[in-house]
């Protein structure tokens, strides 16, 4: 669970009958969301794309419409989806209204490309009448002057002394120049952003943002990168972030299919004790010269044939039983795999033991059974009196790799120098 309670914040609705509703702040669960890849006039491919990401559990969607053609493709979008759309709009402030006219759910504003006032106060009227709210959304990239030469030249030179104070201190600002604006219209359905591809620069933004307002945050990264290295960027600033109890809605940023975006957002909702799991967990101590079979291969083969199951099981699949024992505690499911045969428990009593290549048909009949027995309600998760006694050594110990490594060409990794 999270170190700190949520913070207190006002909270926005999104969403209509049709689509759904989902709260942002207040007392509502912190929402998941993404943004589409494909070009949102491609309305087949936007439709599927955002259907994809909803079934993978996104509670919204934001999709782009820098053109008149993206807006024109909404009304017929927003008729074959199940899921609130956000418009993400950026320079021309007739997207947002023709936006709102095709009947998105929320507006995404950018303090630093709309900010001719007449303007943002249209966007805001056509937003109240509907009762659309916005999310004011300031980047890194795009929130220094670019119009105004003096100023720019002022904020350029803030940031070589102190880029990381400054930035926050500059996107700080100018949120709150913004919210003036929606403020003298009387105009409270907002929430707010200030992201960068920097994590201490987001951690820095959104402490101070959530010292100053009372509005729900957006939190997210940006520009992380590729899944392999975004996640860690992502996770060491939404994680601290969330963890502190500051944050509403996340999304995760890669440049990558959004589908793996909203899958990390989801297992770091969870691991947090913010959102509820509703698909197996499954976990594995790591691999050393203790293994007795390809550990890596099983893990990957228990994950794919997970996806079939629709409970919340724990999984924990153990190389060896020095560690495996005290490490699947609390498992609804675990094997430990040894030399040619594995020990199968069920919330630990020992169930099965069997050769090495029925384990996963084993583990895999075993996970299925329970998991009906919990939809019977026959049994619980995750009881907390589980504990599981290490069974016998099986084989010896310390030969994994070297078995692998001869029977399939593979080596123990390698760190880099």
């Amino acid at each position: 669970m999270p170190t700190h309670p949520r913070r207190k914040t006002r909270q926005v609705i999104v969403g209509d009958k049709l689509h759904g509703f989902v709260g942002i702040g207040g007392a509502a669960p912190v929402a998941l969301q993404t943004m589409t890849s494909t070009y949102t006039y491609d309305i087949d491919a936007t439709v599927k794309q955002i259907n994809d990401l909803h079934h993978a559990g996104s509670d919204l969607v934001r999709v782009a419409v820098p053109d008149k053609r993206d807006t024109a493709a909404l009304k017929e979008i927003l008729d074959q989806v199940r899921v609130p759309i956000v418009a993400d709009v950026h320079f021309h402030f007739e997207r947002a209204l023709e936006a709102i006219e095709a009947g998105v759910h929320k507006i995404r504003l950018n303090p630093g490309n709309i900010k001719d006032r007449p303007k943002v106060e249209k966007v805001i009227a056509a937003c109240k009448e509907r009762g659309i709210p916005v999310r004011v959304g300031a980047n890194e990239g795009g929130i220094v002057e670019r119009q105004d030469k003096g100023q720019r030249a002022e904020e350029q030179a803030a940031l070589e002394q102190d880029y990381q104070g400054q930035m926050t201190s500059i996107m700080v600002e100018k949120l709150e120049e913004y919210l003036r604006i929606f403020a003298d219209n009387d105009f409270y359905d907002v929430v707010l952003s200030a992201k960068s591809v920097d994590p201490q620069i987001v951690l820095s933004a959104y402490s101070e943002i959530s010292r100053r307002f009372d509005f729900p945050l957006h939190l997210g990264v940006t520009h992380a990168g590729p899944p392999e290295t975004g996640r860690i960027r992502s996770v060491v600033a939404l994680g601290a972030l969330l963890a502190q109890g500051i944050g509403d809605t996340i999304r995760i940023s890669y440049a990558a299919d959004p589908i793996y975006e909203v899958e990390d957002g989801k297992e770091l909702l969870q691991v947090l004790g913010l959102r509820p799991r509703t698909e197996p967990e499954l976990i594995a101590c790591p691999t050393c010269g203790r293994i007795e079979i390809d550990l890596i291969a099983m893990m990957a083969e228990v994950r794919r044939r997970l996806a079939e199951i629709s409970v919340p099981v724990r999984v924990a699949v153990m190389g060896c039983v020095v560690n495996g024992p005290g490490e699947a505690e609390g498992s609804d499911v675990a094997v430990f795999a040894g030399k040619h045969r594995g020990v199968i428990y069920v919330q630990g009593e020992q169930v099965a033991t069997v050769t090495e290549d029925k384990i996963l048909d084993a583990l895999f009949a075993e996970v299925r059974k329970f998991a009906e027995k919990v939809q019977r309600g026959e049994a619980t998760l995750r009881n907390a009196k589980v504990e599981i006694k290490p069974p016998d050594p099986i084989g010896e110990l310390g030969s994994g790799w070297e078995k692998i490594r001869r029977e399939k060409g593979l080596s123990l990794p390698v760190m880099k120098g």
